[in-house]
């Protein structure tokens, strides 16, 4: 076959290529954007009902560019994806030819005996030019077309995929966010300073915090008022809840009337709408549940039983059986984990990010006692203590880290994995000659070196992590607490600092141990922002964040702080409430998991251990006759079958169960608290279980 038969698909390749490394490469993404507008921006157009539409659904799900480019480069991906799509065809309908023109007989002796009905399909040689030009055109416009059309509406279906998620994480910030907003209102700052403080947390409040920057940057890029900046906002926002919400804010602030008691109705609203609206969730999670072990844990197991029974009397189902145990469960169970998350990441969110935020990393405001020369201003021409203390905050992660271990793992407990993967990989080569026997691996040793190296990992993360989820929790559980003394302290007269020394010495469980390194921060020089960032830091959770961040943004406005604190001591409590609901109603459904993962083993143990080992020696049933044989649909293999590899099927059964158990227990408790990592306990747990069980029954 020449090579030229090749140009058209290179050439399709070759067109493709920009427009595949668009996404990732901001040069090719300008080639694309060019050639899109050369071609097709002057047809393009936002007039029309249908393109305003498109506009704001562009707007909504704030994607970076503007209606003109979107379109265009969309036109352009749907004719390039049709013309790839008419190369391709070509190609296909070759192939297909190709395959047709071997021979019958080829094809019967190749084949099994099963699938020799495809030879009746061979043997085709001759295709009239007439012929093969019409399949080619037909087989290309429709694969083509096909393919353009499916391009233009999946690129316009994007943006308002992106909108409404957006919307539904608005619409489950908008508590704490109107929260937020009525503290610090409440305070005395100033109604556009605190849209431009929300604006700078959006790391902690989320998208309805994205939503308020659009209008903080109207009004400091283009000089828009406040009440057109926030009528702009809500005719952009894909959250209906939000728009409501911005609308009635306008006319509150253009009316005149009391913003606070506006607010405070906003905030028991939306207290009670997150209430309704975790019920939903709830029974959505319990559907999820019932589904789950319907179908990913009775559902394989009720499979594996009809596949067994089915390889012993009709043929052999073993390859069937490596599929469902090898790929399907694990593929199955991964997406739904992965939905999970995206169900779960609406309801909670607890985890913040692993980076450490303690102090500044620039070293500015240090006094000099040096001035450098005048050939240069590098690094290297810096005074040497410069150099030395920017040395120091350089590899001072290092050090914290590695000089406190133990501390290190109970505040991340991901890092034990880099200490524990290393030592479970070397000894398990340094334990690989134990798995062998005459010289040879074998199975039944190496799932046992594997098993014991997953344990350990698994089950010392597991440890790890409960640890400092118990620790977190029990913080978390006593901030309300600690907030109302606050506020009744601050009542009282004494100032934030005096506050904060009063409360630290009554009895607050876990949080005594971190107010106690909030006070050493201050006694050390830092001031209560600092000292409380560095709080913040090391808890990285949302609940700490959202009051550290609106306690602190509070000072700098009064120091008056007693409504604030009752404030975010109310939305801590409802918050707590609210988790404490969940994990309540999903404790039934990971006890379901562990009672189905029960009944599963006990059932593959009766299969292993009871039905294959009573089978005959010599066969697997008695020799039929040809009249038997055409008595149940004329299958003449039942004549034909050998001996049930046990020990194949014992295999089998095992490693279903060791993946089974893993997966299991990290649904369930990613189920429980939200998090898979939560899932660690249970998956060693249900693995131990695994492992011990068939240790006994074998």
């Amino acid at each position: 076959m020449s090579l030229a038969n090749y140009v058209p698909l290179v050439v399709a390749v070759l067109v493709l290529l920009p427009v595949a490394l668009a996404p990732v490469s901001n040069r090719a993404d300008r080639v694309v954007t060019r050639f899109a507008m050369s071609l097709f921006g002057g047809y393009v157009s936002d007039v029309g009902r249908r393109r305003a539409k498109r506009r704001q659904l562009l707007r909504a799900a704030h994607l970076p560019t503007t209606f003109r480019i979107y379109a265009a480069k969309t036109l352009l991906y749907a004719a390039l994806i049709a013309l790839a799509g008419s190369v391709l065809a070509t190609y296909v309908i070759w192939g297909g030819l190709e395959l047709l023109a071997i021979d019958p007989e080829t094809i019967r002796t190749t084949l099994p005996d099963q699938l020799s009905i495809l030879a009746t399909f061979g043997g085709v040689t001759v295709v009239s030019l007439e012929k093969l030009f019409a399949l080619l055109l037909v087989a290309g416009g429709t694969l083509g077309t096909a393919g353009g059309i499916f391009t233009y509406w999946l690129r316009w279906y994007y943006p308002r995929h992106i909108a409404d998620q957006r919307a539904d994480r608005i619409d489950v910030s908008m508590p704490q966010t109107v929260a937020f907003i009525y503290a610090l209102s409440r305070s005395g700052m100033a109604f556009p300073k605190v849209m431009r403080t929300l604006s700078e947390n959006r790391s902690v409040y989320g998208a309805s915090a994205d939503e308020v920057s659009v209008a903080v940057r109207n009004m400091d890029m283009f000089g828009m008022d406040m009440i057109s900046a926030i009528k702009t906002m809500s005719r952009r926002t894909p959250s209906e809840g939000f728009k409501e919400f911005s609308e009635n804010l306008t006319s509150v602030l253009q009316s005149g009337r009391n913003l606070s008691e506006f607010l405070h109705q906003q905030y028991d609203q939306y207290q009670d709408e997150a209430e309704a609206q975790q019920e939903q969730l709830l029974n959505l999670l319990a559907t999820m549940a019932e589904a789950y072990v319907t179908v990913l844990v009775a559902g394989p197991l009720f499979l594996i039983t009809i596949l067994v029974i089915i390889g012993i009397t009709v043929t052999d189902t073993l390859p069937m059986l490596q599929l469902i145990a090898y790929f399907a469960l694990p593929i199955i169970n991964i997406a739904f984990i992965l939905y999970l998350s995206t169900v779960m990441e609406s309801m909670t969110g607890t985890n913040m990010s692993d980076d450490n935020t303690e102090g500044p990393s620039e070293l500015t405001g240090i006094r000099r006692t040096e001035t450098v020369r005048q050939d240069g201003g590098g690094p290297e021409n810096r005074h040497p203590n410069v150099q030395r203390l920017s040395a120091h905050r350089r590899f001072q992660w290092i050090r914290t880290r590695i000089g406190q271990p133990v501390q290190t793992i109970l505040d991340r407990p991901i890092t034990l994995l880099w200490v524990t993967v290393p030592i479970a990989v070397a000894v398990t080569l340094w334990r690989l000659p134990e798995a062998t026997t005459g010289g040879q691996l074998t199975a039944a040793g190496v799932d046992d070196l594997f098993i014991q190296a997953g344990l350990f990992v698994v089950g010392t993360f597991a440890i790890a992590y409960e640890i400092h989820d118990r620790r977190i929790e029990a913080i978390e559980a006593s901030i309300p607490d600690f907030l109302d003394r606050l506020a009744s302290v601050n009542e009282a007269g004494m100032t934030v600092v005096e506050s904060l020394d009063r409360v630290r010495g009554s009895e607050l469980g876990a949080l005594n141990q971190e107010l106690d390194r909030v006070w050493a921060d201050i006694q050390w020089g830092s001031d209560v922002d600092t000292a409380l960032r560095r709080f913040e830091a090391r808890m990285r959770t949302r609940t700490v964040s959202r009051i550290v961040t609106l306690v602190t943004q509070a000072m700098n406005a009064s120091g008056d702080l007693a409504t604030v604190l009752r404030i975010s001591a109310a939305q801590a409590k409802a918050d707590r409430r609210l988790k404490r609901e969940r994990r309540q109603e999903m404790l039934t459904y990971v006890v379901v998991v562990y009672v189905s993962f029960g009944v599963f083993l006990v059932i593959v143990a009766a299969l292993n251990n009871v039905l294959i080992p009573s089978l005959p020696e010599g066969s697997v049933v008695p020799n039929a006759t040809s009249e038997a044989a055409g008595s149940i649909g004329a299958i003449d293999t039942v004549s034909n079958l050998g001996t049930i590899n046990e020990e194949a099927y014992t295999l089998v059964f095992f490693h279903t169960t060791l993946i089974q158990g893993v997966l299991s227990g990290l649904v369930a408790g990613q189920m429980s608290g939200g998090d898979v990592r939560a899932g660690a306990k249970h998956a060693a747990i249900l693995l131990a279980l695994s492992y011990a069980g068939f240790i006994i029954i074998l």
